[in-house]
């Protein structure tokens, strides 16, 4: 025993083993007083011959040693050798049951008794009726059992204030879990199973759940003493694993159990009928409040309309929910098969039965969902960790008390006291202990007791602790709080840990972190705990281990690896398991045995949820869980593990305002991937404060981005503006283009935005209610295993409000116009989304596919097909698209400062219409229209490439899919209707991403994955654009037709190029060309001779593709030089001096002055010419340099191309000059849908060894083949067009484009395409031929979409027709066209409807 005070506890359970002559010896020793002795006696037990040890603290605390002096007995007696011992002990427990029973009979029918029984009792013991009928008769024993047998339910007290009087209250027809209990009927636990044997009753400490074979009497006895064959210490946690959660009303020590075998019967358990009773408690207790009430009264309504509420469900105000049970239970199906009342099975969260097959979704996330074949129950009692123990602890703790005593601050009758209590009451284990040093833990004791003294001087009195120390390779926060709550205005160290510690986690500067509360109150404070962090900086067993690694022995920290449980590495091996073959969370439950306790593990990619770690605490805060310890644990691999164990708040047992943890777990799991997707929005406070909910603050977050970029439109007045002025005069055209950008800078600023947003949190609320109404799925048919969360039945609970009453309500509750028009900004956003994956738990972000005509079509005439708006806390994206097949790459916009970013984030949009729709231009005689992604990495996340594009890609293929799985990956609300599929490709910082996506489309199970990415390695089929040269082709062609048509010798041409030999485009021009360069500018700088550069050093730098940094400057004449961007006050060979290299790089194809005869733009960022800058390439009205083919996108805008073409320069745009890279994509596509995944490998992807496919090498020379040819035909159309009407060639560029879309789309309506011959004859013309030959017509329409072969038919015959009659043929034009394809069909033989199938595995 700890001390002599406990002796007297203790005597009942002595005196028993003296009666059972048991041998025994007793003595006192104290884990915190004498601990070393401790240790000693328990090393030394087993020497000594003792066989048991009774520990007498859990006995003193249940006030009870007679239980454990009979367990001690009976462990004894199963040994052969103790056989007389296990003599007395039957003898003794025989006894013991006849008093009991005695004593329960005596008792059944006193004053203050309540009875609640099932039927068929009488099954029981025999002894049990006899002995009711000796002692009351048989009369008595007759009326009493037909009352049980009627089914009525006996009150004879007034025992439970409050409760109406339940006399003769009928019961459902069905049987009830069997339990007898006399007294307080909220104390209706079933106490721990008893069994029998030949060594008496003994406890079965099993989790289970009683079947029809066994089932419990449980009767509290009066007596207090514990005497008796009673359990007083499982019997809750037991109950709590067999589904009952209500605590006791009163001490478990007045408990006693006995338990009886009944025959096999078919016992099902049903719900018996659940009334609100006047003082707002539930009858039942015994689980007696359902879920779904819980849910509802998550607003917390008053108990009058939880009243109105529960009677609207029945006609007798019972409410028609089924209550917690076992997985493990029998359960019979009730045949009343009648539609629930909101059309759903209402089936509890942690006892779902799933449809078989049905299997959790493959990729992104891993989510644990509770139910069978899921329930994870952990028997680990303890944290998970068990510290090494510290052997100088008594000697550090002697010197941390010599040391406060010299100090004299702490009185020196505190001292022992003030030191035991951090020592031994707060929980810190000894890792801390041989962490600190003496004076470090001399500086915590005093500073927490200065906290305690200056509570005295508050006002309030209110005890504040906040302590923080920060060394090299560790930390500590100690600070006071209290359970449940989330405080923004203290030291917020949860905060300071993640920016600090976690979110940089990586490799060697990993840290890993344990916080626990301390299981005390404080002084004077019964609501305020401490709460304890420690960090400390990992060390790892291997610091470098492959990127697979999943064996925690070798990825783990040595600290991990010492203190972890064998319990604990075996669930991080699992979750590590998962997580390292997926890129998003993943989120797992466990119960912990005998507690209501649960533990929240996830695991995550290092660096991919920044702030996550202190969110979290909102999340559970929210739902009134609190955490009793947390650990943050880091792994060499690149996987951050977080471990939370989470119990209900003290004071939310008795009341109705959070739904029990067993229900909110799994919300809390689903709102993790929300909280994952965007750890700390911009909301965040309203959401810790309890304002506003998790989906209610992301829903704004998202809402604000889109604000962001949407609600600064130009408006009626600039387009009034615009028509009254010239566009073709300079000036006008300046003075607009000012105005734009004035207009887009200066309107709505994101703060300005926000600060409005925060104004309104209750239209915020309506806001969502009305989006998740739309979007959350709330019904999939009555034999689903739909799971109604928390959000769904807000839904039920929270008034809808339709868009008219939605705008009458902002209407009404903003201040003045700007506020109407952001929180009017909202209802667009609610109308334009057609679905989202908002609701799917499985997603790493947050994409809409939007309904893009919210656009105001004087600022975007050409209209969109389709657009995503992505978002994460790491990036916001768009992908926008033309046409529904439409193809285009994927780009990832850095930024260097918060000004560049800023920038970057107003223009952001545009940028991305825009090089779609001159993607769009440019695929004007291939099946797919133009599309574009631009990805903007955040300010704070210019480090997060891959992160943002894997989240990117990954959250829009969740709108692209099938769900896989209801529950993880849920269905979502389509209101597009249509399937879709996108093509992509790469583009700036996305080159060496592409493998992955397209892997990563096959994981997730895509059909489409082999055509998802062009660009992709030419072993999973791909061809390159850079190796081939394709994107260069046709830029080629259009300089060449310039040669051409005007008799120039290549030779003697002067060129200038922006974007290096270290690029794709320039390496090839650089390769392909003959001209003699005067000037490159690339990243580095720039490069000049007007001799002409070295051709043979310049092709050096091209193949092995170096910046001009490289260029041996040897090679340079006299007046050539080269100015890198990081030098400055240089003087060039003219005397010209050079201040800033950086700003000479970025303003050198300005120059002009008749340097250069060509300029091909091969790089560099849009816009690099505008209108304010075009004048300096004009001299005297005449443009400086003769001919321009525009091979980088964008790079001249549309104004200053009509200004230099006016000024007599012959410009051809990048819409058609580039076009190259978007047909050899096309063509991979097209490849990658006719082939099989058999033949598509064969035939079209580089093997191992690295050697080429016969079909892939004549494949790409074929393609490269047509690239000529169309970038040809194109040419020489404008060539012609320009020649007969003088308008700008950049103009009938668009021109042209426009009319082969418009014509294209117009052909694939029309009844062309049913006309099976001119089908096949347009196809064969359209298709490459090898793929005819090797694969065949009939099984490339099988196996190719239909929409991409109408795309196909279309695309041809309209670019052919253009190309060859203009954009403004005559009305007749196409009749004379088509007269002449039908009559071809004539003059051919033979069946045109069929082909042959040639090659094996096609």
């Amino acid at each position: 025993m700890g001390s002599k005070s406990d002796s007297s506890v203790l005597a009942p359970g002595i005196k028993l083993l003296e009666q059972l002559e048991t041998p025994m010896t007793v003595t006192i020793t104290s884990a915190h007083r004498t601990p070393v002795k401790m240790m000693q006696f328990a090393t030394e037990a087993a020497d000594k011959g003792i066989k048991v040890i009774v520990a007498a603290a859990a006995t003193v605390a249940i006030n009870n040693s007679i239980n454990a002096a009979q367990l001690a007995a009976r462990i004894l007696a199963s040994s052969d050798i103790n056989a007389d011992i296990r003599k007395r002990l039957k003898r003794h427990l025989a006894d013991q049951t006849s008093s009991v029973l005695e004593d329960s009979v005596s008792r059944l029918f006193a004053p203050k008794g309540k009875v609640l029984v099932a039927r068929h009792l009488s099954v029981c013991d025999a002894r049990f009726p006899d002995a009711v009928k000796e002692l009351y008769g048989e009369l008595r024993l007759h009326a009493w059992w037909t009352r049980i047998e009627e089914g009525l339910w006996c009150e004879r007290d007034e025992f439970s204030p409050g409760l109406d009087n339940c006399n003769n209250r009928v019961l459902d027809d069905s049987q009830f879990l069997m339990s007898l209990r006399i007294g307080n009927p909220f104390d209706m636990v079933p106490d721990l199973p008893m069994v029998r044997d030949e060594g008496g009753v003994g406890f079965d400490r099993t989790p289970r759940t009683l079947d029809s074979h066994e089932r419990t009497f449980t009767h509290a006895n009066a007596n207090a003493n514990g005497n008796g064959n009673g359990n007083g210490n499982g019997n809750h946690n037991a109950a709590i694993n067999r589904g009952f959660d209500i605590p006791p009303a009163f001490p478990t020590n007045t408990r006693k159990s006995i338990s009886h075998p009944l025959p096999a019967e078919n016992g099902a358990l049903h719900s018996p009928p659940l009334r609100l009773n006047s003082n707002g408690t539930f009858w039942p207790p015994l689980k007696a409040v359902p879920l779904a009430s819980y849910y509802k009264l998550h607003r917390v309504p008053s108990l009058d309309s939880l009243t109105a509420m529960a009677d609207a469900q029945s006609d007798d105000g019972a409410l028609p929910i089924e209550l917690p049970r076992s997985e493990t239970a029998h359960v019979e199906e009730p045949q009343d098969k009648s539609p629930p009342p909101n059309g759903i099975h209402n089936k509890l969260l942690d006892h779902v039965v799933r449809t078989p097959g049905r299997q959790p979704s493959p990729q992104p996330t891993h989510l644990g969902v509770p139910g069978p074949g899921q329930h994870r129950v952990l028997q680990e009692q303890g944290s998970g960790y068990v510290a090494p123990i510290f052997e100088g602890k008594e000697q550090q703790m002697d010197q941390v008390m010599d040391q406060i005593e010299e100090k004299g601050f702490i009185p020196s009758e505190f001292v022992e006291s003030e030191t035991n209590w951090f020592y031994n009451e707060l929980g810190i284990d000894d890792m801390y202990f041989q962490t600190e040093t003496v004076d470090a833990i001399v500086n915590h004791i005093l500073s927490l007791y200065a906290g305690k003294i200056a509570a005295f001087a508050r006002d309030d009195g209110r005890l504040e602790i906040r302590l923080d120390k920060e060394a090299a390779d560790h930390a500590v926060y100690i600070d006071t709080s209290k359970p449940g709550v989330s405080v923004a205005d203290g030291p917020r160290y949860e905060q300071r840990i993640d920016e600090k510690y976690i979110n940089g986690s990586v490799g060697d500067s990993s840290y890993r972190v344990e916080s626990f509360r301390s299981a005390s109150h404080l002084p004077g404070e019964k609501a305020q705990q401490l709460r304890c962090y420690f960090v400390y900086k990992c060390d790892f067993a291997n610091p470098n281990p492959g990127p697979e690694e999943t064996n925690l022995d070798i990825i783990g920290e040595k600290r991990f690896l010492q203190k972890a449980t064998q319990n604990t590495k075996d669930i991080y091996q699992e979750v590590m398991n998962h997580a390292v073959a997926r890129t998003g969370p993943v989120i797992e439950t466990f119960e912990i045995e005998g507690s209501r306790e649960k533990r929240l593990v996830i695991a995550y990619r290092q660096g991919s949820a920044m702030g996550l770690f202190s969110a979290l605490s909102d999340l559970y805060h929210y739902y009134g869980a609190t955490s009793s310890r947390k650990y943050v644990e880091q792994f060499s691999n690149g996987i951050t593990i977080m471990s939370i164990y989470l119990r209900p708040l003290p004071q939310s047992a008795p009341t109705v305002k959070h739904p029990p943890i067993e229900a909110s777990i799994h919300q809390i799991m689903k709102e993790v991937s929300l909280l994952y997707c965007i750890p700390q929005n911009k909301f965040q406070g309203h959401f810790a404060s309890g304002r506003l909910s998790l989906q209610e603050t992301i829903y704004a977050h998202c809402v604000w981005v889109f604000v962001g970029h949407f609600l600064n439109r130009l408006g009626s007045e600039y387009t009034s503006l615009a028509s009254i002025l010239d566009p073709n005069n300079s000036a006008h055209a300046e003075m607009l283009a000012k105005i734009k950008r004035r207009l887009r800078t200066e309107t709505f600023t994101s703060d300005y935005i926000l600060e409005i947003i925060n104004k309104y949190p209750d239209l915020v609320r309506a806001l969502y209610l009305a989006f998740a109404n739309t979007h959350y799925v709330q019904t999939r048919g009555e034999q689903d295993d739909f799971l109604p969360t928390l959000s769904y039945l807000r839904l039920k609970e929270d008034p809808i409000l339709d868009d008219n009453q939605l705008k009458d309500k902002i209407s009404k509750q903003v201040v003045n116009e700007h506020d109407d028009m952001v929180m009017t900004a909202f209802r667009v956003f609610n109308a334009a989304v057609l679905k989202t994956n908002f609701y799917t738990p499985t997603k790493v972000a947050l994409s809409f596919r939007l309904n893009p005509t919210f656009l105001p079509e004087a600022e975007y005439p050409q209209p969109l097909y389709g657009m995503f708006l992505v978002i994460s806390s790491e990036f916001r994206g768009f992908h926008l698209r033309f046409r529904d097949i439409a193809r285009g790459g994927i780009r990832i916009v850095k930024s260097r400062n918060k000004e560049a970013y800023s920038i970057n984030a107003r223009s952001l949009f545009d940028e991305n219409y825009n090089l779609a729709n001159t993607q769009q231009r440019k695929n004007k005689d291939i099946p797919e229209g133009g599309s574009k992604g631009v990805i903007l990495l955040d300010v704070h996340h210019q480090d997060k490439v891959r992160v943002a594009f894997e989240k990117y890609i990954d959250s829009i293929m969740d709108l692209l899919l099938k769900p896989a799985s209801p529950g993880i990956k849920d269905p979502i609300v389509d209101l597009h209707g249509q399937e879709e599929i996108l093509f992509m490709g790469p583009d700036e910082n996305t080159a060496d991403l592409v493998n992955w996506a397209t892997e990563h489309a096959r994981k997730r199970g895509a059909s489409w994955w082999k055509s998802f990415f062009t660009g992709k390695s030419p072993k999973l089929g791909g061809i390159p654009h850079d190796a081939y040269g394709m994107t260069t082709l046709s830029v080629r062609e259009y300089i060449l037709g310039i040669y051409r048509k005007l008799s120039l010798d290549e030779t003697t041409v002067r060129k200038l190029q922006t974007g290096g030999p270290d690029g794709d485009l320039g390496s090839n021009e650089i390769l392909l060309g003959r001209e003699k360069y005067t000037a490159i500018v690339d990243g580095a700088g720039v490069l000049v001779d007007p001799q002409g550069l070295d051709r043979t050093e310049l092709l050096r730098l091209a193949k092995k593709r170096v910046m001009i940094s490289d260029y041996d400057t040897s090679k340079l004449s006299s007046t050539g030089y080269r100015i890198l961007v990081d030098e400055s006050n240089i003087t060039l060979p003219s005397g010209e001096v050079v201040n800033n290299g950086m700003t000479f790089r970025n303003t050198f194809h300005l120059r002009g002055g008749n340097q250069f005869d060509v300029f091909v733009p091969c790089g560099g960022r849009p816009e690099s010419i505008d209108l304010s800058t075009v004048n300096r390439l004009i001299v005297d009205g005449k443009s400086t340099i003769p001919y321009i083919v525009e091979g980088a996108n964008l790079f001249i805008t549309q104004d200053a191309k009509l200004r230099l073409e006016k000024a007599g320069c012959i410009l051809y745009k990048d819409a058609s000059a580039n076009k190259g890279g978007v047909t050899s994509s096309s063509l991979e596509v097209l490849a990658s849908l006719s082939f099989d995944d058999q033949g598509f490998e064969e035939n079209m992807c580089i093997r191992a060894d690295g050697s080429v496919p016969a079909f892939y090498d004549a494949y790409v020379k074929e393609v490269q083949q047509t690239i000529k040819k169309n970038a040809a035909l194109e040419f020489e159309a404008i060539w012609r067009e320009h020649q007969q009407t003088r308008i700008a060639r950049s103009t009938l560029s668009d021109t042209l484009s426009i009319a082969i879309t418009k014509l294209d789309e117009e052909l694939q309506k029309t009844e062309l395409w049913k006309n099976l011959e001119l089908r096949t004859s347009v196809l064969q013309d359209a298709l490459p031929k090898l793929l005819l030959e090797k694969i065949g017509l009939d099984l490339i329409v099988r196996r190719v979409p239909d929409n991409y072969l109408r795309a196909i038919f279309g695309s041809y015959l309209a670019s052919r027709f253009v190309y060859e009659h203009g954009s403004s043929p005559s009305q007749f034009a196409f009749f004379e066209f088509m007269s002449k394809r039908m009559a071809r069909l004539d003059q051919q033989p033979g069946d045109h409807g069929t082909t042959h199938v040639n090659g094996v595995g096609a």
